[in-house]
């Protein structure tokens, strides 16, 4: 047995150093006593000198915390005590050299020191670690992150972190030499309570407002039932590769959107950067039309809604009831009830001049607005697990208000009429480009990669979770989702038509905003019982983005967080709130009377192009530059099985096409920008234009500083860039330890 060196504070001994040495003196000799081998019996020694060691430091130096570093046989031993000032009932091992008897064996694991920490501190040897994984056996709880060329041995008491978080250690790679520094066990990183909570979080995420108002206006305009061609097609090749991709990635790799580029492709850590300006963007007018579905649903507790007739102080001489009325001429210049309380009351767009002049707050929307935020912060600031919690409200109550719409707009007259226009296919529209760009564009959009979101989510699953599965289950559920909607709306769009003695086209001209705060109240306020199903339909459009924003800001925490750790860790809360502010703050334009105009520019330009051009980076960087044969071995790292050659041949090749396919064709073709007759002007187009470079522009600005600042010639500069910094590529599946298997 080597002997242990230890430096001293310099203080003087008392007659207190045999007492409080004594009783762990004791405890080591019966460990090395009753050691069964003798790799376990030298393990022992080596444990008790470091608790011995550990046990003077703290009597006489008096840190509860102390840290100190031994050499041991050319390793590096690594003591620290936890905040009570216990000492850590087990050891730290780094190694950092390897000699002739610690070479490899043929299965590729190293001879020596394959210890773990078992019970009560006890060492285990390697093999039984490995079968305490294979059968989930719970007396032997350990925490063990064997690195390539080498390993870690972390106490029983840091056994509840979770393997994923070996990424935040540095290990050694093939190709890379880094000098062994004291092990600093990493903080534990938040768990889903139930796999149900991550997969309600990321179905929450995936369907939002645009499955309600855009798909069945986009279906109907391409073709009806023959646009579900195209969709089906691009959900296949390029919207669920995406997402399985995203999946996978947040799930091995356990970080955020930013530093998550430290171990794929550093050059690319503007993507992340990116991203998380463009869900900033997002939140600024997203939330405000949450906001505006709050107001309405306020406005729905009385016995007459107030978009049912044209007698209010809003309405004007154009402002036209058919509903329970024969013979009512309809023109060109005709406003229905709910079209002039959403625009007049609602907005007060009247009192605007556009952009130029957007009037002043809406003091009633800037109250809900608070309340939002507010619902959004206290469902954020504890993290997944209180948001995961949530989510079973919020995710599930639209599909229960979805089949309770759909079956009361099956009774209405003329329901039919809506659904055979919904449907009705019409096969020249597959020859026309625009209807696969509209098909491309609405698979992205709907199953969101690219927003960090996902990989955000993903982070926080057991490390073996089975995310291909998760990934067709939650493509297929948001599919469906869009599809079923297209019924809800379709059936009231066709009782409306009966109603109005017109065609179903003519009434289905509103898309968008127009569709949820216009069509589709007008037709509820002359159902029976119109104040039950406005509070309901109301209650599905506030939860369906409430989802969506929880997703949107958990991606901007996460990443934010697991960049600066030192600074954020133990100050979630704070961060949270701060972030809830500057958003709030941003969204006060979309308040003002011409809020809408804002919302429209920002919708448009903030998240359109721009968020699809990262993406496309996005998946070159993984797929090209990180290797996607590399890829699969994570992916078979963590669910025992690599994918086959269909989601090969689409990261590599078909996603990257789908994506330039979707840039190209936004970039093109670009109609008119307009808003209720209001036409924008060039200036707000540039400005718009403006605001997508804002966030795209990160990227070409970190790539030059990491250039710039990488020590080396141009070649090792490039080469040092696309290499990652940080890698856990070696790991074997059966080097996991983990207490028991989900």
């Amino acid at each position: 047995m080597q002997r242990v060196q230890h430096r001293s504070a310099g203080q003087r001994q008392s007659s207190s150093v045999g007492a409080a040495i004594k009783p762990r003196l004791q405890d080591s000799i019966r460990d090395i006593n009753t050691s069964p081998s003798l790799e376990l019996y030298a393990a022992a020694v080596v444990h008790s000198c470091v608790l011995i060691v550990n046990e003077f430091q703290q009597e006489f130096l008096g840190s509860k915390e102390h840290q100190g570093q031994q050499t041991l046989g050319g390793k590096r031993v690594h003591m620290e005590s936890n905040t009570h000032g216990n000492t850590l009932d087990g050891l730290h091992l780094i190694q950092s050299g390897s000699t002739p008897k610690e070479k490899a064996s043929a299965n590729g694991r190293s001879e020596l020191g394959k210890i773990c920490p078992g019970e009560n501190g006890l060492l285990m040897p390697a093999k039984k670690v490995r079968d305490c994984v294979a059968v989930g056996d719970n007396e032997f709880p350990c925490a063990e992150r064997r690195l390539s060329r080498g390993y870690v041995v972390l106490s029983h008491k840091d056994s509840s972190a979770t393997v994923g978080n070996v990424g935040a250690q540095r290990a050694t790679s093939p190709g890379y030499h880094q000098q062994a520094t004291p092990f600093r066990a990493p903080v534990q990183r938040d768990k889903w309570g139930k796999k149900m909570d991550f997969l309600l979080s990321v179905i929450g995420f995936a369907v939002d407002l645009g499955n309600v108002w855009r798909f069945p206006y986009i279906c109907y305009q391409n073709g009806g039932g023959a646009f579900l061609i195209p969709y089906t097609l691009m959900a296949m090749f390029g919207g669920i590769p995406l997402f399985y991709m995203e999946l996978a990635l947040g799930q091995y790799q356990r970080t955020g959107v930013i530093p998550v580029w430290k171990r794929i492709c550093p050059i690319f850590k503007g993507v992340g950067y990116a991203i998380c300006v463009i869900s900033l963007y997002v939140s600024f007018y997203y939330n405000t039309i949450i906001s505006w579905a709050l107001y309405y649903f306020y406005c729905s507790f009385t016995a007459t809604l107030p978009w049912t007739n044209c007698d209010n102080s809003w309405n004007t001489p154009n402002c036209t009831n058919y509903f329970g009325k024969n013979n009512v001429s309809w023109n060109n210049f005709s406003k229905s009830p709910a079209e002039e309380f959403f625009i007049r009351n609602v907005l007060e767009i009247h009192k605007s001049q556009g952009l130029r002049y957007v009037g002043v707050i809406r003091w009633q929307l800037l109250l809900c607005l608070f309340v939002i935020f507010t619902i959004v912060y206290f469902s954020l600031w504890k993290g997944v697990k209180t948001s995961g919690k949530i989510v079973w409200v919020t995710a599930t109550l639209p599909y229960l208000v979805l089949f309770i719409l759909l079956i009361r707009g099956a009774t209405l007259p003329g329901a039919w009429r809506g659904v055979a226009f919904y449907l009705k296919p019409n096969w020249k529209k597959l020859l026309d480009t625009n209807v696969w760009v509209d098909a491309a564009t609405q698979i992205f959009f709907s199953m969101g990669p690219g927003f960090g979101v996902i990989m955000a989510l993903a982070s926080y699953n057991q490390f073996n979770n089975n995310c291909y599965r998760d990934a067709i289950v939650t493509s297929l559920v948001n599919c469906l989702t869009s599809f079923l909607s297209g019924f809800v709306i379709f059936t009231v769009l066709g009782y409306m038509a009966e109603m109005r003695n017109v065609e179903v086209e003519d009434v289905a001209k509103d898309k968008g905003s127009g569709l949820l705060f216009i069509t589709y109240p007008e037709a509820i306020a002359n159902m029976d019982g119109a104040p039950f199903w406005a509070i309901l339909f109301f209650l599905m459009v506030i939860t369906l983005g409430l989802d969506s924003t929880y997703g949107g800001l958990e991606s901007i925490i996460t990443a934010v967080i697991d960049e600066y750790p030192h600074l954020f860790a133990k100050r979630r809360e704070l961060f949270v709130l701060g972030l809830i502010i500057v958003c709030f703050l941003g969204s006060l334009s979309t308040l003002t009377n011409g809020g809408a105009y804002v919302v429209k520019l920002m919708e448009d330009f903030g998240s359109g192009s721009c968020l699809i051009a990262v993406v496309l980076l996005e998946s070159i960087a993984v797929s090209w530059f990180y290797g996607v044969q590399q890829f699969c071995n994570d992916i078979r790292t963590m669910l025992g099985f690599s994918p086959g050659l269909f989601w090969r041949v689409c990261w590599v090749g078909i996603s990257p096409a789908f994506l330039a396919f979707i840039t190209v064709s936004s970039i093109v073709y670009q109609p008119p920008l307009s808003l209720f007759g209001y036409d924008y002007p060039n200036w707000s187009i540039t400005a718009g234009y403006l605001i997508g470079v804002s966030s795209f522009i990160w990227i070409p600005i970190y790539m030059v500083y990491k250039l710039v600042w990488t020590p080396g010639s141009l070649k090792q500069r490039l080469a040092v860039c696309i290499h990652p910094e940080k890698t856990i590529r070696d790991q074997k599946p059966d080097s996991l330890c983990m207490n028991n298997i989900p």
